[in-house]
């Protein structure tokens, strides 16, 4: 596959000129509730959004339960400061038993459902379900036989790159294609939580198109919809961003997670973006732009005229609309006589001079 390809999912393409693919993120925004869960979905369909995206992990398929300062989280992190891992992916997991109800809810609303998996037993869970495509995690690029495992389902990978060198994310793509899976998209990426902007380097996306030769969008934990809004003028053919139902019913990942309507505007404005970047170049009107040339300045008789009278700048002004002689005409005309009577509201023009 190629940045000029063309990666289809049934009916919804992804890549150049296409309209760009909105990933809702859920994470663990449910707080432990399936309702809430599918009300997170529910939302995300009403956005206007290309797809919803789980994380299908256990904390023992992460980590291991123990308490040493290895397995926390850094003092000084915004969120999950001095949390222990084993408890703050507990906290976070989406159960696999509601798996298959949220795809079942997000299908029916015309979601594309798929997932981020974490080891080999959630890969496997994730083709009984169908899903329709996978995402790598950042925090995963190292884990080629993870990526291998993922490649082999034949379904296209989505890869994000946070933290990684452009050696690691050669390898990973190796990974996938040397097992026949060559169907990658590749996400520009700052794993921090939230990111701030002067961090997000979208200067990556064109580099990592043009290195590896692949559809590349953005993973985007940043506050607010700016950045994804420019990664998609930089050509992104893919946005992922972080979803919870309100800023005041918390959640794991709510501190740098957009509301429905913020996504609602990220989808129209994302779109808006690739689209105005792709009508190119070109001076002179346009084709909606040809009925307001009727509204340019031209000059007209402002007060009725008689024969023989001379054109001053009481009775010939520079108005709305055109159909007269041009503004700059005027040191032309200036003095002349009108060749016969002319009513206020009439274009002037050298017929009547």
């Amino acid at each position: 596959m190629s940045a000029r390809d063309i990666l289809r999912i049934g009916e919804t393409a992804i890549g150049a000129g296409q309209p760009v693919f909105t990933a809702a993120e859920m994470s663990g925004n449910h707080n432990g509730d399936l309702s809430r869960a599918l009300a997170i979905v529910d939302a995300i369909a009403a956005t206007g959004a290309t797809a919803v995206k789980l994380q299908t992990y256990t904390a023992d398929t992460l980590t291991i339960d123990v308490d040493l300062p290895a397995f926390r989280v850094a003092a000084d992190h915004e969120l999950w400061g001095s949390r222990n891992l084993h408890a703050l992916y507990q906290q976070a997991h989406t159960p696999w038993e509601w798996h298959e109800e949220i795809f079942d809810r997000a299908r029916g609303l015309g979601l594309i459902p798929f997932s981020t998996p974490f080891d080999p037993t959630s890969v496997a869970f994730l083709e009984e379900l169908g899903v329709g495509l996978y995402k790598t995690a950042s925090a995963e690029i190292g884990d080629l036989p993870l990526l291998r495992e993922i490649g082999r389902t034949g379904k296209p990978v989505i890869v994000s790159t946070g933290m990684a060198t452009l050696a690691e994310i050669d390898a990973a793509v190796t990974a996938v294609r040397g097992v026949g899976n060559d169907q990658v998209v590749l996400l520009a990426c700052t794993a921090a939580y939230p990111a701030l902007p002067q961090e997000a380097r979208l200067g990556n996306i064109a580099v990592l198109r043009e290195a590896f030769d692949l559809p590349v969008g953005i993973s985007d934990h940043t506050l607010g919809i700016g950045v994804s809004v420019a990664a998609a003028a930089l050509g992104a053919v893919v946005i992922e961003k972080h979803v919870t139902l309100d800023d005041d019913a918390g959640g794991v990942d709510s501190g740098f997670s957009l509301t429905p309507a913020e996504f609602s505007r990220l989808v129209t404005a994302a779109e808006q973006a690739r689209v105005a970047v792709a009508s190119g170049t070109g001076f002179g009107p346009t084709e909606e732009e040809r009925a307001v040339l009727a509204l340019r300045r031209s000059l007209y008789v402002v007060a009725d005229v008689r024969r023989g009278d001379l054109v001053s700048a009481a009775n010939v002004r520079s108005i709305r609309p055109s159909g007269g002689l041009a503004p700059d005409d005027f040191a032309l005309v200036e003095g002349r006589a009108f060749a016969a009577d002319v009513s206020r509201g009439t274009p002037l023009t050298w017929a009547v001079l």
